[in-house]
């Protein structure tokens, strides 16, 4: 087999096989590759209880739904942009069905009237369900102080993460996701 050098550079190499020869056969290996490789019967092994499972993949694959209905919506769309890559945590899929979302990111000024469709949207939702507040709104009525402004939505469905700010901005709201999927892992989260 022949063997390439190079004797007039002033690099130290190692002599390498030509392409398509030795272990490789062609086939390219990234470094560490060869180390990562066992041998037969040397499988790894998964010790773990059902219920840490289950809160590694219900964390781990959260399908959100926004309910937006102010400005915060637009803080919500930009975190769902490219630009933070939602999609390496697992829930950059967007669902506007309550049927197919465990996620319901609320994001906006809820008036006493949207609050009974909050609620039998929130119904809709399979189990297990999750509600995030966005935003000073949702959290808290905000600065409306007036009688038709609904003073926090935890009035109407139990809400599991909140994120203040008057908007957040998208790290937060990338933030209280990230925790409540935390909260989600560690089983904290029963109803």
């Amino acid at each position: 087999m022949p063997k390439i050098e190079h004797n007039d550079s002033i690099i130290g190499r190692k002599t390498a096989d030509l392409p398509g020869q030795g272990a490789e056969k062609g086939a390219i290996t990234l470094p560490g590759e060869r180390a990562r490789e066992k041998e037969p019967g040397e499988e790894s092994i998964l010790l773990t209880t059902l219920e840490t499972a289950m809160g590694w993949v219900r964390g781990n694959s959260l399908w959100p739904m926004p309910f937006g209905t102010a400005c915060c919506a637009i803080e919500m769309m930009s975190m769902l942009a490219s630009h933070y890559d939602v999609a390496r945590f697992g829930f950059e899929v967007v669902r506007f069905s309550p049927r197919q979302a465990d996620l319901m990111i609320v994001a906006g000024t809820i008036v006493d009237k949207m609050g009974p469709v909050l609620k039998k949207i929130y119904d809709q939702m399979p189990e297990p369900k999750y509600v995030l507040a966005m935003g000073a709104c949702a959290t808290s009525g905000g600065f409306y102080r007036a009688y038709h402004v609904m003073q926090g939505i935890d009035e109407v469905v139990p809400v599991d993460m909140w994120v203040p700010g008057c908007p957040p901005t998208p790290d937060g709201l990338l933030y209280g996701i990230l925790k409540l999927r935390e909260k989600i892992e560690r089983g904290e989260i029963r109803r």
